[in-house]
């Protein structure tokens, strides 16, 4: 009795001796292919910043359909890597719409909030019904709330496609979360008045959406007529120069302002129409309008950094539509219409910036081309290889829409429309005669980046009854575009010194199963995992009584 009970000692102290070095020596082993549960550093540095808790609230708790289900496990097996580095972090899982009384309050509560439910066709067993899911999490740290969502939705992607978008971009969204929580000292945007760009209200969705990163503010560039160095100075007191569609020349001396600020370190996005031509012009000249080359007196500012703007209209056979309105009053139609000078630019996907975003829409864009010099260029988007170009100035109207178009015209696409260069970047004015004297400046400036896109458009959000829409979102079509993803990633990208956004680069691969092949072998399968294990155990049995049999019966 004494060895038995020494034996049951010895047996105990070693299972707690293992316990303790499991947790002093406590690791995860990550053995996916693709590394999926591995945190990239900069996610890692986001969340090691928090010293007190962090709960985050994911709304996929419940009966969800099943490629929800599959983003509920990989949200989950994330948030455990997120805490894993920092203890502080905790998860709850959340069933929204458990209370069956409050379901239609609860929907109008959570999408007051900005909270949007997925609405799902769920198909079993021959039956077809609509689900509502809220593919979303919040971030809660002390008094603040960061909105998270979980799903990742592209045109004309399948279920597969979709789960991947939606794993694809966990780590970046939470550790955007975190990173938005933990921000103490926000860089500075300015936004460059002067020349005609875009009144605010149409720039109000963007820049609400980049001031959880930055601070903004607004230069206006009428006083370099007068005091150059002050604005310059001012100018200085910024990261970033945000110029959205310029529509007035601009002068010399303006041009070599942005040029010191630029040279100097400044970061700079411009979105430049370089063709005059609006839709609205066509709807009010009687369906025709007259496009006309737009002299911004920047050619040969862009020409120095090796990108060019073209004074032409890109007509692309992967467009948006707009709308076209038939009969008066109460009987008016409103019907979607094919528009081949709105091109709908999907995502190269060769860059963080542009890496799983959804189709970015252009309005009336113009090519650019890249020349060849010490700067580095990175095509962002382009149009698509059914496209063509139209000189100008070019009358254009609905009747356009009258024929359907000659595709065996369309042989000059991929034409760039968003460039990024990088580099050590020089004065447009290197060994010129300056247009103004200005103070300390530089001639061969550091490392810097800038970014070219050949349509204003591409920022400016629509209006409903005088109040802002979300940008990218088309009130005529009811369809919603990629464009502020887009550009909320170029100005993270530029302004960003954590490497946050090459997060984005990460891939991941999830395994999905064939509903189609699941539906026609589910009766083979079924009997395989119940019918087998029976028929082995009987074995077994009939094997093990034959066998006591013989060896005792003998």
């Amino acid at each position: 009795m004494g060895k038995f009970l020494i034996s049951i000692a010895k047996a105990l102290a070693a299972v707690i001796i293992l316990n303790i070095i499991g947790n002093l020596l406590y690791a995860r082993f990550d053995l996916t292919e693709d590394k999926r549960f591995t945190l990239s550093q900069p996610a890692i540095d986001a969340a090691k910043k928090f010293d007190s808790p962090v709960i985050i609230d994911v709304l996929l708790e419940g009966n969800l359909p099943s490629e929800f289900s599959k983003l509920k496990i990989e949200t989950v097996q994330l948030l455990e890597e997120f805490s894993s580095e920092n203890k502080n972090i905790k998860y709850n899982l959340v069933n929204p719409l458990e209370d069956e009384n409050q379901t239609q309050q609860t929907i109008a509560d959570l999408q007051g909030i900005g909270l949007t439910p997925a609405n799902v066709t769920v198909e079993e067993n021959g039956k077809v019904s609509q689900e509502l899911v809220f593919p979303w999490a919040m971030v809660n740290y002390k008094n603040q709330t960061v909105k998270v969502s979980l799903l990742k939705n592209k045109l004309g992607s399948s279920a597969e496609d979709r789960i991947n978008n939606s794993v694809q971009q966990l780590e970046y969204v939470f550790a955007d979360a975190f990173t938005k929580l933990n921000i103490t000292e926000k860089k500075r945007v300015a936004v460059i008045k002067g020349n005609g760009e875009l009144d605010d209200i149409f720039l109000a969705d963007y820049l609400t959406t980049i001031r959880d990163y930055y601070n903004i503010g607004a230069i206006t560039l009428d006083s370099v007529e007068t005091n150059a160095q002050a604005v310059l100075d001012q100018l200085k007191g910024f990261d970033m120069a945000l110029i959205a569609k310029p529509t007035e020349a601009f002068s010399d001396e303006e041009k070599y302002v942005l040029d010191q600020f630029t040279v100097q370190g400044g970061k700079s996005i411009w979105l430049i129409d370089q063709v005059a031509m609006e839709v609205d012009s066509i709807f009010k000249g009687g369906g025709t309008s007259l496009a006309l080359p737009r002299d911004l007196n920047l050619k040969d500012f862009f020409f120095s950094y090796g990108v060019r703007i073209n004074s032409d209209l890109v007509n692309d056979l992967y467009f948006t539509q707009i709308v076209l309105a038939s009969g008066e009053g109460n009987d008016s139609q409103y019907n979607p219409v094919p528009w081949y000078y709105n091109p709908m630019v999907f995502s190269k996907n060769n860059h963080p910036i542009n890496t799983n975003i959804e189709a970015v829409r252009y309005q009336f864009t113009s090519t650019l081309d890249i020349l060849e010099n010490e700067y580095k260029k990175t095509v962002l988007l382009q149009s698509s290889p059914l496209s063509k170009t139209d000189g100008v100035p070019r009358q254009i109207g609905l009747n356009i829409l009258d024929s359907p178009p000659d595709k065996t015209l369309y042989t000059n696409g991929n034409q760039p429309l968003a460039v990024l260069v990088e580099g050590k970047f020089s004065s447009m004015f290197k060994n010129r005669v300056k247009p103004i004297k200005l103070n300390n400046i530089i001639e061969d400036g550091g490392e810097n980046k800038m970014i070219l896109i050949s349509d204003g458009d591409v920022i400016k959000n629509q209006l409903s009854n005088g109040k802002p829409l979300e940008l990218g979102y088309d009130k005529w079509t009811n369809s919603s575009y990629g464009n502020k993803e887009f550009l909320v990633n170029c100005m993270n990208y530029l302004l960003d010194d954590t490497g946050l956004i090459n997060i984005r680069n990460k891939k991941v691969s999830i395994l999905v199963l064939d509903v189609e092949k699941i539906a026609a072998e589910k009766t083979k399968w079924q009997l395989i995992n119940i019918g087998l294990p029976v028929l082995l155990t009987l074995a077994l049995g009939v094997f093990f009584s034959f066998y006591r049999k013989r060896k005792f019966g003998a």
